[in-house]
Protein backbone atom coordinates (compact mmCIF):
# COMPACT_ATOMS: atom_id res chain seq x y z
CA UNK A 1 0.00 0.00 0.00
CA UNK A 2 1.15 3.56 -0.71
CA UNK A 3 -0.06 6.76 0.92
CA UNK A 4 -0.70 9.76 -1.33
CA UNK A 5 -1.02 13.18 0.27
CA UNK A 6 -3.25 15.77 -1.38
CA UNK A 7 -2.53 19.52 -1.33
CA UNK A 8 -5.25 19.92 1.28
CA UNK A 9 -3.43 17.67 3.72
CA UNK A 10 -5.57 14.57 3.21
CA UNK A 11 -3.86 11.21 3.00
CA UNK A 12 -5.21 8.54 0.64
CA UNK A 13 -3.91 4.98 0.76
CA UNK A 14 -3.71 3.20 -2.59
CA UNK A 15 -2.54 -0.20 -3.76
CA UNK A 16 -0.56 0.25 -7.00
CA UNK A 17 -1.31 -3.29 -8.17
CA UNK A 18 -5.04 -2.87 -7.54
CA UNK A 19 -5.05 0.46 -9.39
CA UNK A 20 -3.23 -1.14 -12.32
CA UNK A 21 -5.73 -4.03 -12.39
CA UNK A 22 -8.67 -1.63 -12.43
CA UNK A 23 -7.12 0.37 -15.28
CA UNK A 24 -6.39 -2.75 -17.34
CA UNK A 25 -9.89 -4.15 -16.75
CA UNK A 26 -11.37 -0.78 -17.72
CA UNK A 27 -9.50 -0.90 -21.03
CA UNK A 28 -10.68 -4.49 -21.56
CA UNK A 29 -14.26 -3.48 -20.81
CA UNK A 30 -14.17 -0.56 -23.23
CA UNK A 31 -12.59 -2.73 -25.91
CA UNK A 32 -15.18 -5.46 -25.39
CA UNK A 33 -17.95 -2.88 -25.61
CA UNK A 34 -16.62 -1.49 -28.91
CA UNK A 35 -16.25 -4.98 -30.39
CA UNK A 36 -19.75 -5.93 -29.19
CA UNK A 37 -21.27 -2.80 -30.71
CA UNK A 38 -19.58 -3.58 -34.02
CA UNK A 39 -20.81 -7.19 -34.11
CA UNK A 40 -24.06 -8.34 -35.69
CA UNK A 41 -25.80 -8.80 -39.02
CA UNK A 42 -24.36 -5.45 -40.12
CA UNK A 43 -20.73 -5.59 -38.89
CA UNK A 44 -18.93 -2.35 -38.20
CA UNK A 45 -15.17 -2.09 -37.77
CA UNK A 46 -13.96 -0.95 -34.32
CA UNK A 47 -12.51 2.26 -35.80
CA UNK A 48 -15.84 3.08 -37.42
CA UNK A 49 -17.63 2.35 -34.13
CA UNK A 50 -15.41 4.87 -32.35
CA UNK A 51 -15.88 7.41 -35.15
CA UNK A 52 -19.65 6.95 -34.98
CA UNK A 53 -19.67 7.39 -31.20
CA UNK A 54 -17.78 10.64 -31.74
CA UNK A 55 -20.40 11.80 -34.26
CA UNK A 56 -18.49 11.09 -37.47
CA UNK A 57 -20.36 8.04 -38.78
CA UNK A 58 -22.76 7.65 -41.68
CA UNK A 59 -26.50 7.87 -41.17
CA UNK A 60 -26.83 4.08 -41.23
CA UNK A 61 -23.99 3.67 -38.74
CA UNK A 62 -25.47 6.34 -36.46
CA UNK A 63 -28.80 4.49 -36.38
CA UNK A 64 -27.28 1.05 -35.79
CA UNK A 65 -24.79 2.18 -33.16
CA UNK A 66 -26.69 4.89 -31.27
CA UNK A 67 -30.21 3.45 -31.39
CA UNK A 68 -29.71 -0.33 -31.53
CA UNK A 69 -26.40 -1.51 -30.13
CA UNK A 70 -25.04 1.15 -27.78
CA UNK A 71 -27.89 0.92 -25.23
CA UNK A 72 -27.55 -2.88 -25.19
CA UNK A 73 -23.83 -2.62 -24.46
CA UNK A 74 -24.37 0.02 -21.76
CA UNK A 75 -27.09 -2.04 -20.08
CA UNK A 76 -24.72 -5.02 -20.12
CA UNK A 77 -21.96 -2.92 -18.59
CA UNK A 78 -24.16 -1.64 -15.75
CA UNK A 79 -25.78 -5.04 -15.14
CA UNK A 80 -22.38 -6.74 -14.91
CA UNK A 81 -21.00 -4.07 -12.57
CA UNK A 82 -24.14 -4.16 -10.39
CA UNK A 83 -24.07 -7.95 -10.06
CA UNK A 84 -20.36 -7.94 -9.24
CA UNK A 85 -20.72 -5.23 -6.59
CA UNK A 86 -23.61 -7.10 -5.03
CA UNK A 87 -21.52 -10.26 -4.99
CA UNK A 88 -18.54 -8.47 -3.42
CA UNK A 89 -20.77 -7.06 -0.68
CA UNK A 90 -22.35 -10.36 0.30
CA UNK A 91 -19.17 -12.42 0.02
CA UNK A 92 -17.48 -9.96 2.36
CA UNK A 93 -20.35 -9.77 4.83
CA UNK A 94 -20.73 -13.56 4.93
CA UNK A 95 -16.93 -14.06 4.85
CA UNK A 96 -17.60 -16.87 2.40
CA UNK A 97 -16.86 -17.03 -1.35
CA UNK A 98 -20.17 -18.87 -1.79
CA UNK A 99 -22.09 -15.98 -0.21
CA UNK A 100 -23.24 -14.68 -3.58
CA UNK A 101 -26.73 -13.18 -4.03
CA UNK A 102 -27.58 -15.64 -6.80
CA UNK A 103 -26.62 -18.54 -4.49
CA UNK A 104 -28.35 -17.36 -1.31
CA UNK A 105 -31.73 -16.61 -2.84
CA UNK A 106 -31.93 -12.96 -3.81
CA UNK A 107 -31.78 -13.61 -7.54
CA UNK A 108 -34.42 -16.32 -7.17
CA UNK A 109 -36.60 -13.91 -5.17
CA UNK A 110 -36.40 -11.32 -7.94
CA UNK A 111 -37.36 -14.04 -10.41
CA UNK A 112 -40.40 -14.99 -8.32
CA UNK A 113 -41.54 -11.37 -8.34
CA UNK A 114 -41.15 -11.08 -12.10
CA UNK A 115 -42.85 -14.40 -12.84
CA UNK A 116 -45.74 -13.52 -10.55
CA UNK A 117 -46.36 -10.38 -12.60
CA UNK A 118 -46.05 -12.30 -15.88
CA UNK A 119 -48.20 -15.30 -14.95
CA UNK A 120 -50.78 -13.76 -12.63
CA UNK A 121 -51.19 -10.22 -13.93
CA UNK A 122 -49.90 -10.55 -17.54
CA UNK A 123 -47.92 -7.37 -16.89
CA UNK A 124 -45.96 -5.30 -19.37
CA UNK A 125 -42.12 -5.14 -19.25
CA UNK A 126 -42.18 -2.19 -16.83
CA UNK A 127 -44.45 -4.08 -14.43
CA UNK A 128 -42.24 -7.16 -14.73
CA UNK A 129 -39.19 -5.07 -13.81
CA UNK A 130 -41.05 -3.66 -10.80
CA UNK A 131 -42.03 -7.16 -9.73
CA UNK A 132 -38.41 -8.29 -9.91
CA UNK A 133 -37.29 -5.42 -7.68
CA UNK A 134 -40.05 -6.03 -5.13
CA UNK A 135 -39.36 -9.76 -5.11
CA UNK A 136 -35.65 -9.22 -4.52
CA UNK A 137 -36.21 -6.76 -1.69
CA UNK A 138 -38.80 -8.96 0.06
CA UNK A 139 -36.43 -11.92 -0.18
CA UNK A 140 -33.60 -9.84 1.23
CA UNK A 141 -35.67 -8.85 4.25
CA UNK A 142 -36.82 -12.44 4.78
CA UNK A 143 -33.29 -13.88 4.65
CA UNK A 144 -32.00 -11.19 7.01
CA UNK A 145 -34.79 -11.83 9.55
CA UNK A 146 -34.36 -15.61 9.39
CA UNK A 147 -30.59 -15.31 9.77
CA UNK A 148 -30.79 -12.90 12.72
CA UNK A 149 -29.78 -14.17 16.13
CA UNK A 150 -28.11 -11.40 18.10
CA UNK A 151 -26.51 -10.44 14.81
CA UNK A 152 -26.17 -12.02 11.38
CA UNK A 153 -23.43 -14.63 11.25
CA UNK A 154 -22.01 -15.21 7.78
CA UNK A 155 -22.22 -19.01 7.86
CA UNK A 156 -25.83 -18.90 9.03
CA UNK A 157 -26.67 -16.33 6.35
CA UNK A 158 -25.30 -18.60 3.61
CA UNK A 159 -27.07 -21.73 4.88
CA UNK A 160 -30.43 -20.01 5.27
CA UNK A 161 -30.00 -18.27 1.93
CA UNK A 162 -29.34 -21.58 0.16
CA UNK A 163 -32.48 -23.04 1.74
CA UNK A 164 -34.54 -20.02 0.70
CA UNK A 165 -33.09 -20.25 -2.82
CA UNK A 166 -34.20 -23.88 -3.09
CA UNK A 167 -37.75 -22.99 -2.00
CA UNK A 168 -37.98 -20.05 -4.38
CA UNK A 169 -36.65 -22.13 -7.27
CA UNK A 170 -39.50 -24.57 -6.66
CA UNK A 171 -41.95 -21.66 -6.62
CA UNK A 172 -40.58 -20.44 -9.95
CA UNK A 173 -41.11 -23.86 -11.52
CA UNK A 174 -44.64 -23.99 -10.11
CA UNK A 175 -45.49 -20.59 -11.57
CA UNK A 176 -44.29 -21.68 -15.01
CA UNK A 177 -46.40 -24.86 -14.89
CA UNK A 178 -49.53 -22.85 -13.99
CA UNK A 179 -49.05 -20.31 -16.79
CA UNK A 180 -50.72 -20.30 -20.16
CA UNK A 181 -48.60 -21.35 -23.13
CA UNK A 182 -47.91 -17.75 -24.15
CA UNK A 183 -47.04 -16.63 -20.61
CA UNK A 184 -44.95 -19.76 -19.99
CA UNK A 185 -42.93 -19.08 -23.12
CA UNK A 186 -42.46 -15.46 -22.12
CA UNK A 187 -41.47 -16.48 -18.58
CA UNK A 188 -38.98 -19.07 -19.81
CA UNK A 189 -37.31 -16.56 -22.11
CA UNK A 190 -37.10 -14.02 -19.31
CA UNK A 191 -35.65 -16.58 -16.87
CA UNK A 192 -32.79 -17.36 -19.28
CA UNK A 193 -31.29 -13.88 -18.90
CA UNK A 194 -30.61 -11.87 -22.03
CA UNK A 195 -29.51 -8.46 -23.28
CA UNK A 196 -31.35 -8.90 -26.56
CA UNK A 197 -33.68 -6.00 -27.32
CA UNK A 198 -32.46 -3.85 -24.44
CA UNK A 199 -32.70 -0.15 -25.21
CA UNK A 200 -32.57 3.25 -23.54
CA UNK A 201 -35.78 2.49 -21.61
CA UNK A 202 -33.85 -0.06 -19.53
CA UNK A 203 -30.62 1.95 -19.39
CA UNK A 204 -31.76 5.21 -17.78
CA UNK A 205 -33.53 3.74 -14.70
CA UNK A 206 -30.63 1.36 -14.20
CA UNK A 207 -28.15 4.23 -14.43
CA UNK A 208 -30.14 6.31 -11.93
CA UNK A 209 -30.15 3.52 -9.33
CA UNK A 210 -26.49 2.73 -10.02
CA UNK A 211 -25.49 6.38 -9.58
CA UNK A 212 -27.18 6.52 -6.18
CA UNK A 213 -26.10 3.16 -4.77
CA UNK A 214 -22.47 2.95 -5.92
CA UNK A 215 -21.28 6.07 -4.01
CA UNK A 216 -23.15 4.77 -0.94
CA UNK A 217 -21.37 1.41 -1.20
CA UNK A 218 -17.96 3.06 -1.56
CA UNK A 219 -18.63 5.35 1.41
CA UNK A 220 -19.08 2.21 3.52
CA UNK A 221 -16.06 0.53 1.91
CA UNK A 222 -13.80 0.85 4.96
CA UNK A 223 -16.36 -0.50 7.49
CA UNK A 224 -17.12 -3.31 5.04
CA UNK A 225 -13.45 -4.21 4.97
CA UNK A 226 -13.38 -4.26 8.76
CA UNK A 227 -16.42 -6.57 8.83
CA UNK A 228 -14.32 -9.16 7.01
CA UNK A 229 -12.31 -9.55 10.23
CA UNK A 230 -15.44 -10.40 12.23
CA UNK A 231 -17.98 -8.37 14.18
CA UNK A 232 -15.94 -8.14 17.39
CA UNK A 233 -12.79 -6.90 15.66
CA UNK A 234 -14.78 -4.45 13.51
CA UNK A 235 -16.60 -3.08 16.56
CA UNK A 236 -13.32 -2.71 18.47
CA UNK A 237 -11.90 -0.70 15.56
CA UNK A 238 -14.86 1.70 15.65
CA UNK A 239 -17.00 0.38 12.79
CA UNK A 240 -20.80 0.70 13.16
CA UNK A 241 -21.26 -3.02 12.62
CA UNK A 242 -25.01 -3.51 12.38
CA UNK A 243 -25.69 -0.24 10.57
CA UNK A 244 -22.99 -1.08 8.02
CA UNK A 245 -24.42 -4.55 7.51
CA UNK A 246 -28.01 -3.34 7.09
CA UNK A 247 -27.11 -0.50 4.70
CA UNK A 248 -24.83 -2.61 2.54
CA UNK A 249 -27.15 -5.61 2.47
CA UNK A 250 -29.94 -3.29 1.36
CA UNK A 251 -27.73 -1.79 -1.33
CA UNK A 252 -26.55 -5.23 -2.44
CA UNK A 253 -30.06 -6.62 -2.70
CA UNK A 254 -31.23 -3.58 -4.65
CA UNK A 255 -28.27 -3.78 -7.04
CA UNK A 256 -29.06 -7.44 -7.70
CA UNK A 257 -32.78 -6.71 -8.09
CA UNK A 258 -32.42 -3.84 -10.57
CA UNK A 259 -29.87 -5.81 -12.60
CA UNK A 260 -32.28 -8.74 -12.73
CA UNK A 261 -35.13 -6.41 -13.64
CA UNK A 262 -33.10 -5.01 -16.56
CA UNK A 263 -31.75 -8.24 -18.06
CA UNK A 264 -33.33 -11.20 -16.29
CA UNK A 265 -31.51 -13.54 -13.90
CA UNK A 266 -27.94 -13.79 -15.21
CA UNK A 267 -26.14 -16.46 -13.25
CA UNK A 268 -22.69 -16.59 -11.67
CA UNK A 269 -21.39 -13.10 -12.51
CA UNK A 270 -22.00 -12.05 -8.90
CA UNK A 271 -20.26 -15.22 -7.70
CA UNK A 272 -17.18 -15.22 -9.91
CA UNK A 273 -16.32 -11.56 -10.60
CA UNK A 274 -15.32 -10.57 -7.02
CA UNK A 275 -13.16 -13.68 -6.61
CA UNK A 276 -11.43 -13.21 -9.96
CA UNK A 277 -10.80 -9.56 -9.11
CA UNK A 278 -9.29 -10.51 -5.77
CA UNK A 279 -6.98 -13.05 -7.41
CA UNK A 280 -5.75 -10.39 -9.84
CA UNK A 281 -5.24 -7.66 -7.24
CA UNK A 282 -3.89 -10.03 -4.57
CA UNK A 283 -5.32 -7.57 -2.12
CA UNK A 284 -7.47 -8.31 0.96
CA UNK A 285 -10.84 -6.72 1.36
CA UNK A 286 -13.85 -6.50 -0.95
CA UNK A 287 -11.96 -4.89 -3.90
CA UNK A 288 -15.13 -3.05 -4.90
CA UNK A 289 -13.76 -1.12 -7.87
CA UNK A 290 -11.93 -4.10 -9.35
CA UNK A 291 -14.95 -6.34 -8.83
CA UNK A 292 -17.30 -3.88 -10.56
CA UNK A 293 -15.07 -3.50 -13.62
CA UNK A 294 -14.46 -7.26 -13.73
CA UNK A 295 -18.23 -7.91 -13.70
CA UNK A 296 -18.79 -5.44 -16.54
CA UNK A 297 -15.99 -7.01 -18.61
CA UNK A 298 -17.23 -10.57 -17.97
CA UNK A 299 -20.79 -9.81 -19.02
CA UNK A 300 -19.79 -7.92 -22.18
CA UNK A 301 -17.40 -10.69 -23.20
CA UNK A 302 -20.05 -13.32 -22.47
CA UNK A 303 -22.60 -11.42 -24.55
CA UNK A 304 -20.13 -11.14 -27.44
CA UNK A 305 -19.47 -14.89 -27.18
CA UNK A 306 -23.19 -15.65 -27.12
CA UNK A 307 -23.75 -13.45 -30.18
CA UNK A 308 -20.87 -14.62 -32.39
CA UNK A 309 -19.44 -17.98 -31.31
CA UNK A 310 -22.30 -20.13 -32.54
CA UNK A 311 -22.83 -18.82 -36.06
CA UNK A 312 -26.37 -17.77 -36.86
CA UNK A 313 -27.70 -19.26 -33.62
CA UNK A 314 -27.41 -16.43 -31.10
CA UNK A 315 -27.67 -17.56 -27.49
CA UNK A 316 -28.94 -15.57 -24.52
CA UNK A 317 -26.03 -14.32 -22.46
CA UNK A 318 -27.41 -16.16 -19.41
CA UNK A 319 -26.66 -19.49 -21.09
CA UNK A 320 -22.99 -18.59 -21.54
CA UNK A 321 -22.55 -17.22 -18.01
CA UNK A 322 -24.33 -20.29 -16.64
CA UNK A 323 -21.95 -22.70 -18.37
CA UNK A 324 -18.81 -20.74 -17.52
CA UNK A 325 -20.02 -19.97 -14.02
CA UNK A 326 -20.86 -23.61 -13.34
CA UNK A 327 -17.32 -24.61 -14.29
CA UNK A 328 -15.97 -21.84 -12.05
CA UNK A 329 -18.18 -22.99 -9.14
CA UNK A 330 -16.85 -26.55 -9.41
CA UNK A 331 -13.28 -25.21 -9.44
CA UNK A 332 -14.03 -23.00 -6.42
CA UNK A 333 -15.52 -25.91 -4.46
CA UNK A 334 -12.49 -28.09 -5.20
CA UNK A 335 -10.14 -25.28 -4.18
CA UNK A 336 -12.02 -24.58 -0.94
CA UNK A 337 -12.08 -28.30 -0.12
CA UNK A 338 -8.34 -28.67 -0.65
CA UNK A 339 -7.79 -25.63 1.59
CA UNK A 340 -9.91 -27.29 4.29
CA UNK A 341 -12.49 -24.49 4.40
CA UNK A 342 -15.44 -26.74 3.42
Amino acid sequence: MKAIRTPGGLSVRTDPRAVAVVLVLTVVTLGAGIVLIGSGDFPIAPGDVVATLLGNGTAAQEFIVQDLRLPRALVGLLVGASLALSGAIFQTISRNPLGSPDVIGFGQGATVGALTVIVTFHGNPLAVAGGAIVGGLVTGVAVYVLAWRRGVHGYRLVLIGIGVAAILTAVNHYLVTKASLIDATRATLWMTGSLDGRDWAQFWPLLAVFAVLVPLVFVYGRPLRLLEMGDDAAFALGAPVERTRVVLMGAGVLLMAVATAAAGPIAFVALSAPQLARQLTRSPGPNLAAAAVMGAALLLLADWTASTAFGDRQLPVGVVTGVLGGCYLLWLLVTERKAGRI
